[in-house]
């Protein structure tokens, strides 16, 4: 019931929020991890039991909405939402932090494309396949046919996917450049369908942000430690028409340039 993607970096925090990548985790934020922990815990074995229950109706697909969305409420996480995510669309958001995922998830119920990485630890694969995630190589050139066969077939059984273009984390302050490979997919999706960018906006990005050499398990403890919610604006922007979806590197430049157009008034800069 988790998806995911790649990131790493120190970062700071003071004290107020238990503690920074570089300071580590003050003692008593400890026991605030612990209560976060057992909380998430007994949420996956509240939804597992009923996931493979539903599976037999085939609508199986709530309850890792609802698992994600908790997890989510768990990690501190507050989420103001800006736009209207599109029905059965392919989502194109920037990508910033593990929240991204229980955020986009309980907003639009998305599936996700993820890194293959992950897929080596089995809990994570097996959760990250009950939301239908589709694992990618993204070095693998000779398996991309079959990737983007793979993403077509992922939309078209979940209704709404997310694509992390950016390929890894970013500092939440700035884009990284959009690889369009990935987005040959979008090319055989049915006529009509959205395509939609997403911006997530972090109040206190640069403190959120999982990027450079920080521990993916740090990073982890790190945000459970916070005393202060995390504010996420999820910005779901106007869906690409026209020559905007020409192709899959026309899909990649737009795409980018709205959420880069976005950027400023997220960060309350002119």
């Amino acid at each position: 019931m988790a998806s995911g993607s790649t990131a790493k970096t120190e970062t700071t925090t003071d004290s107020s929020q238990g503690g920074g990548a570089s300071g580590g985790i003050s003692p008593l934020a400890w026991p605030l991890v612990a209560i976060r922990i057992v909380l998430m815990v007994a949420l996956l074995l509240a939804c597992v039991p009923p996931y493979y229950l539903w599976r037999i109706f085939r609508r199986e697909r709530f309850w890792p909405r609802l698992f994600l969305g908790g997890i989510g409420v768990i990690a501190g996480l507050r989420i103001d939402v800006r736009g209207k995510p599109e029905r059965r669309a392919l989502l194109i958001a920037n990508h910033v932090s593990w929240l991204d995922i229980p955020a986009l998830a309980r907003a639009s119920g998305t599936a996700f494309v993820a890194h293959s990485g992950l897929a080596s630890v089995q809990l994570i694969k097996h959760l990250c396949k009950m939301n239908d995630t589709v694992f990618v190589a993204r070095h693998d050139k000779a398996s991309v046919a079959e990737q983007v066969e793979q993403v077509r077939i992922a939309f078209e059984e979940t209704g709404v996917l997310t694509i992390f273009p950016e390929g890894t984390t970013s500092d939440g302050l700035n884009l990284l450049p959009f690889k369009s490979s990935l987005l040959s997919a979008a090319e055989k999706l049915p006529e009509g369908t959205p395509i939609q960018p997403v911006l997530l906006a972090y109040d206190e990005a640069p403190e959120i942000a999982w990027v450079g050499d920080e521990h993916g398990v740090r990073n982890f403890v790190r945000i459970l430690s916070r005393i202060r919610p995390i504010r996420l604006t999820l910005w779901f922007m106007p869906s690409l028409a026209g020559e905007e979806r020409q192709n899959r590197k026309a899909i990649a430049a737009a795409a980018q340039r709205s959420i880069e157009a976005a950027l400023p008034a997220a960060r309350g800069l002119p």
